[in-house]
């Protein structure tokens, strides 16, 4: 899942402005073109945090390390992001969003680059991390473009957009990436990136309006509605669900090496079955969530979640299985998502953006972590077997949703259009 997917991945920014400056001068077929253009490098950047997954035995056997070990490189990718979005993201807060996507695209191609050429594990992880450094630079700064260009009657439309690249990273950039890394060596992985990443800054440069938007608060006010243990609760379900939902997805080209015979293009079609699936999911859940509340849909979602990987292991060996189960998986995994922004934006609807930006950081964390404890799942009860302990993870994250509905019935959220019971 790439980065997870989309829509909350897509707000990260908390920077969304009330107006901007300059957007009178935009006609609004030049601005949706910009919007689109935003959209392609999200595309181009979201590519890079999974596909190294998909070529995980052919990574570690080229740079001599177990495959446990070369997972980190998702670990490291992932936690750069979480730690650095909010952070580079008010350090660059009074510059010019144009100068400040120059500033993401050339750290994130200068990581590529050097992933392609490093020579040693050790200098992979250092070139992911400037990568990932770039892409949580990006990821808000063409957010609040997006926003800005068209105007607040269209933010949700332009934002969704953006995030749009978000999720085609995962359904079909990472599929890609897989194929020809499978089929070239994972160092061409890096260049099929290096050039997508290319021709999205071109069109970036060249599409996307200049404006102005308004300087966001500081690091503090960011940080701010983590002192609401109602708002802990629903972010502390996002970090364990997620955790339990990328275990097996990290490490899907060990789990799943039976049912692919170590085939790329298989393995690349049970990742785009998920990220396909997913959208569907996510999508489906969002509307089902304004019906029935987001709590009973994130509960569910999360139990079929934990269903899913407990009879994982039966579809580790048949091709045919595999692609039932990942569609499960997927659709579980993804429908987490929105629901849990609802929740996020009914306990506090004047902080939306702050809350959204904390539940992709929060998001990013799981993702980290969970290559952290598939790799100590491997080596303890085998690849096959990994998905029970993701199941686990999952039973903890259903006790926190509840948790978090519990408290929120103590003090009631605000009142919202979007249902958080």
């Amino acid at each position: 899942m790439a980065r997870p997917s989309a829509p909350d991945q897509g707000a990260l920014s908390a920077d969304v402005p009330d107006r901007a400056a300059s957007t009178d001068a935009v006609s609004p077929k030049k601005a949706w073109r910009g919007v689109v253009m935003l959209g392609f490098g999200t595309f181009a950047i979201g590519t890079d945090e999974f596909v190294l997954a998909g070529v995980l035995p052919e990574f570690s056997q080229s740079l001599d390390v177990p495959v446990t070990t070369a997972g980190q490189v998702v670990t490291v990718f992932a936690l750069t992001c979480a730690l650095m979005s909010p952070t580079l993201s008010t350090l660059t807060a009074a510059w010019p969003r144009h100068g400040v996507i120059k500033l993401a695209f050339a750290l994130y191609l200068l990581g590529i680059v050097c992933t392609g050429l490093a020579p040693t594990f050790a200098l992979v992880l250092v070139a992911q991390a400037v990568a990932a450094a770039g892409a949580a630079l990006y990821i808000p700064a063409a957010t609040v473009t997006a926003a800005a260009l068209v105007g607040p009657e269209r933010r949700g439309r332009a934002i969704a957009t953006v995030t749009t690249g978000l999720t085609a990273a995962t359904a079909l950039g990472a599929p890609i990436g897989t194929v020809v890394g499978s089929a070239l060596g994972w160092r061409s992985t890096m260049w099929f990136i290096t050039v997508l990443t290319g021709l999205s800054l071109v069109g970036v440069l060249t599409l996307v309006p200049r404006v102005t938007v308004s300087a966001p608060g500081g690091l503090r006010q960011r940080l701010a509605p983590l002192g609401d243990r109602r708002v802990v609760a629903v972010l502390a379900t996002t970090l364990v669900s997620f955790t339990a939902a990328y275990i097996v997805y990290t490490y899907m080209a060990e789990v799943f090496h039976g049912a692919t015979d170590g085939s790329g293009t298989r393995l690349a079609v049970l990742m785009f079955a998920f990220g396909l699936t997913g959208t569907v999911g996510n999508f489906c859940a969002g509307a089902l969530a304004d019906r029935v509340g987001a709590r009973l849909v994130v509960g569910g979602a999360i139990a079929l979640l934990a269903v899913s990987l407990v009879v994982l292991p039966l579809a580790t060996d048949s091709f045919a299985t595999a692609m039932v189960i990942m569609v499960v998986y997927g659709i579980a995994a993804w429908a987490i998502t929105a629901p849990q922004q609802s929740r996020l934006i009914g306990l506090k609807p004047e902080s939306a953006p702050l809350l959204i930006s904390l539940n992709a950081a929060f998001l990013y964390l799981a993702i980290a972590f969970s290559g952290v404890i598939g790799a100590v799942g491997i080596g303890a009860i085998g690849a096959d077997r990994i998905s029970f302990i993701g199941a686990g993870v999952a039973v903890l994250a259903l006790a926190l949703s509840e948790l978090g509905h519990r408290l929120t019935k103590r003090q009631p959220a605000a009142p919202a259009e979007i249902s958080t019971n």
